[in-house]
């Protein structure tokens, strides 16, 4: 497809490299009215200026734009029968895909949590009732729908689905391995609560007597056989307030975490201390490194903080390639609108990164049972919409597991239910 335009801006080639190439399809360029015009094949006029031969889709000004703006307006509006967004009161479905893309409201949150984060609720998905719904693909079928059928056919054949189970490790074990002063202020915790069972837990598994609640490792291994692109992300921040994890420098904690990175690929899980602390973030990269004798690339953020462009922009000077975060803590759904890795897009020096790339989850298990209060019924049905639209509109199924519900600890009891449903529900 040839698309001719006024000007041929950066914007513009990001939204047409999603549209296009990265679904396996191509397109050409071009603000030449005579090349276009002689053009024998699929072609639209990108333009206000309408030509004799050619569809014309008019453009909001937004993928024109070379500065951040805060004033632009998004509206739910209608586009070809289809829903979609109004840019400044235009109807566009490029400039949609790029807003949702490059998460522009996120540049200017009005309202983020007590932990700093954008959230779902404050999305305008979550508000048009679209957060459960791959946007962004559906507009691209749209858009091919009206202009190109024969590549809406195309795009279709060539739709896949990849399956990436992820873990995030913030806890490796509950007991085991936590000494000195940590085991005896848990110990003074519990005595002061009468919490007896603790106690007695505790007791057992550092002796020797029973396995630590948080113990999945071994479940985990058998994920990492079955699915190749299975992900997990170690937490090894200094102890504070938001990171508990055991020791990074316990000997027997370095060689769990080598042998996993032995079988699949094991990223880094920056602190929560590290998200604001240059410093904490550098020591922690050395350490993953150090430990799994590794260039590691990939990287999930500790509670998904993810403060845009600025947390990106921090891994990519550390010579990271690829992140996890892109999703919410308390709703489930597709924060970029789709489920298909990307890449960045800068919306504040107006750059795009080609090579950080940027995948999607689609939910977290915290989000089910903590923050929506599901039952595991109720989470199997949301997670069976999920898969009907990935498996719809392709792209990955990414989805966030951690070791001690994996297990079932405490308030996760039947829950690994959910996550082996899942897998199931996933194969083709």
């Amino acid at each position: 497809m040839l698309f001719y335009v006024d000007e041929i801006s950066l914007r513009l080639v990001y939204t047409l490299d999603f549209v296009f190439k990265e679904h396996g399809l191509e397109y050409q360029l071009t603000n030449d009215k005579h090349v276009f015009d002689s053009h024998s094949g699929t072609k639209i006029s990108y333009s206000t200026f309408e030509f004799e031969h050619a569809p014309t889709l008019i453009p909001a000004g937004l993928l024109f734009e070379e500065t951040f703006r805060e004033s632009v307006v998004a509206e739910k509006g209608i586009w070809q029968g289809t829903a979609c967004l109004t840019i400044d009161s235009v109807p566009d479905p490029l400039a949609s895909i790029f807003y949702v893309l490059s998460r522009y409201e996120e540049y200017s949150p009005k309202f983020p949590d007590d932990h700093g984060r954008f959230t779902a609720k404050e999305s305008l998905q979550s508000k048009f009732g679209w957060l459960h719904l791959q946007i962004v693909e559906r507009w691209i079928e749209a858009f091919f729908q009206v202009y190109s059928p024969e590549l809406l056919t195309i795009l279709q054949e060539k739709k896949t689905l990849r399956v990436i189970p992820s873990f995030d490790i913030d806890n490796t074990f509950a007991y085991k391995w936590k000494e000195g002063w940590r085991s005896w202020l848990s110990n003074g915790k519990d005595l002061l609560q009468n919490n007896k069972e603790r106690l007695k837990e505790r007791k057992a598994v550092q002796k020797g007597e029973s396995a630590d609640p948080f113990d999945s490792f071994e479940t985990i291994r058998e994920v990492f056989k079955n699915y190749p692109e299975t992900r997990v992300f170690w937490q090894l921040g200094n102890y504070a307030k938001y990171d508990t994890n055991i020791a990074w420098n316990h000997p027997q904690h370095q060689e769990l975490i080598s042998e996993m990175s032995q079988l699949g690929n094991v990223g880094l899980h920056p602190s929560y201390a590290s998200n604001q602390l240059d410093e904490r973030l550098n020591q922690e990269v050395m350490r993953i490194r150090k430990i799994t004798s590794k260039t590691v690339t990939e990287s999930r953020q500790h509670f998904l903080k993810l403060n845009l462009p600025v947390t990106y922009l921090r891994m990519i000077e550390r010579g990271f390639e690829k992140d996890y975060t892109m999703g919410y803590a308390d709703d489930y759904g597709f924060r970029a609108g789709t489920a298909h890795e990307h890449a960045f897009f800068d919306l504040l020096t107006n750059q795009v990164y080609p090579d950080y790339r940027i995948v999607p989850f689609a939910y977290m298990d915290g989000t089910l049972l903590e923050y929506k209060k599901l039952t595991i019924d109720q989470s199997l049905k949301a997670i069976d919409q999920l898969i009907d639209e990935v498996k719809k509109y392709g792209g990955m199924f990414c989805f966030i597991w951690h070791n001690e519900t994996l297990a079932e600890a405490g308030k996760w009891k039947g829950w690994r239910k959910v996550f082996d449903y899942t897998l199931d529900e996933l194969k083709v």
